[in-house]
């Protein structure tokens, strides 16, 4: 079995081999376009993610897996002029409903390669025995993204199919995962660029789990969200999230 140091050179491997193509992405004008080649690969441009490069400056770029202790998944990419430097944390924020105005309490955080699965799925047990999913896809679409809806799935029988899937969950910039309990509310989403926003009121459960991780509170965090960046995807992770949807019995949509 490869161990986790292997997999991580031949993700990055992977990465670098697509150069030409992440050389144009990185080269596109302000869009939110989604770009495919016949080896495969598809690259989401939100925004521009800077300057034009040349060959030489993209392969140096991607060839960046760690920022100080931070390590990235192969999902997301920040731009080339680092306007936010990755790292781990998390912090308070609210999600106001445009219809009702009412304002939730959000935690939204940024966790390390190695650490980001293990927080997602310790995330869950709060949410209780019993909860809906919802998944998220940007397969073949020009911005934006689906969702896709299963209600009522156990919770231990929703961590065993995810388990099998981990690749598409962590890898995959296309994909995007939430799962929620409607009668308490509380919803823990793990978006397409691997960060974790989890949703209500009554959030201290949540935040436990990120203190036992040793991730710090910091209210000043910036993440890669809120800057130009690139999401990386691929046929094969397409093909996995269709195996992921079938194995959660979500009907096409």
């Amino acid at each position: 079995m490869a161990t986790v140091g292997t997999r991580l050179r031949s993700g990055l491997r992977n990465l670098r081999g697509y150069a030409a193509f992440w050389l144009r992405a990185f080269a596109q004008p302000t869009i939110d376009l989604t770009l495919h080649t016949h080896e495969g690969l598809t690259t989401r441009i939100v925004e521009s993610p800077g300057r034009a490069l040349s060959e030489e400056e993209l392969e140096t770029h991607l060839g960046v897996q760690r920022y100080g202790r931070f390590t990235l998944t192969d999902a997301i990419r920040p731009s080339y002029d680092l306007q936010i430097v990755p790292r781990a944390g998390y912090r308070h924020d609210h999600y106001q409903d445009r219809e009702s105005g009412i304002k939730i309490p959000v935690v939204m955080a940024s966790i390390s390669r190695e650490k980001t699965l293990d927080v997602f799925f310790d995330m869950l047990d709060p949410l209780g025995e019993v909860v809906d999913v919802v998944l998220e896809t940007s397969h073949e679409r020009q911005g934006g993204h689906a969702d896709l809806y299963r209600e009522e799935i156990d919770l231990p029988i929703l961590k065993s199919i995810l388990y099998d899937f981990e690749d598409v969950l962590l890898n995959d910039g296309c994909t995007g995962l939430a799962v929620l309990n409607p009668n308490i509310p509380r919803e823990v989403q793990f978006d397409e660029h691997k960060l974790l926003i989890l949703y209500g009121h009554e959030l201290a459960d949540f935040e436990d789990v990120l203190d036992d991780y040793g991730l710090p509170c910091n209210e000043d965090l910036k993440f890669i969200t809120e800057a130009e960046h690139v999401h990386s995807s691929s046929d094969e992770y397409a093909r996995r999230f269709e195996q992921l949807r079938y194995a959660l019995g979500i009907e096409e949509d």
